[in-house]
């Protein structure tokens, strides 16, 4: 019997804690790389910009979630000149 999830971090997770962390840094990631592509960075360009290593925007360029915290994309995001905005609600 095949079960719906609401996202692929709930079908993958099964501690809460981890599954919301996992969305958080997936959201994160995915706002830092949509700003490398619009902006049209080279990698050596964005790590500069973020104040990383060209490794480092390689990993996030490849969706490498378990090499980045929170913190970390966040400061990578303050760096970059953008903000975040959030918005907390209960579990479903």
């Amino acid at each position: 019997m095949s079960r719906l999830y609401d996202s692929v971090w709930d079908a993958i997770e099964d501690d809460p804690a981890e599954r919301e962390n996992l969305k958080v840094r997936s959201a994160l990631m995915a706002a830092l790389t949509l700003h490398i592509q619009s902006k049209k960075m080279t990698q050596a360009q964005a790590a500069k910009t973020f104040g990383v290593t060209q490794p480092r925007i390689s990993d996030l360029m490849r969706g490498k979630i378990d090499l980045f915290s929170i913190d970390t994309l966040v400061n990578m995001l303050g760096a970059a000149g953008l903000h975040m905005e959030m918005r907390i609600g209960k579990a479903a």
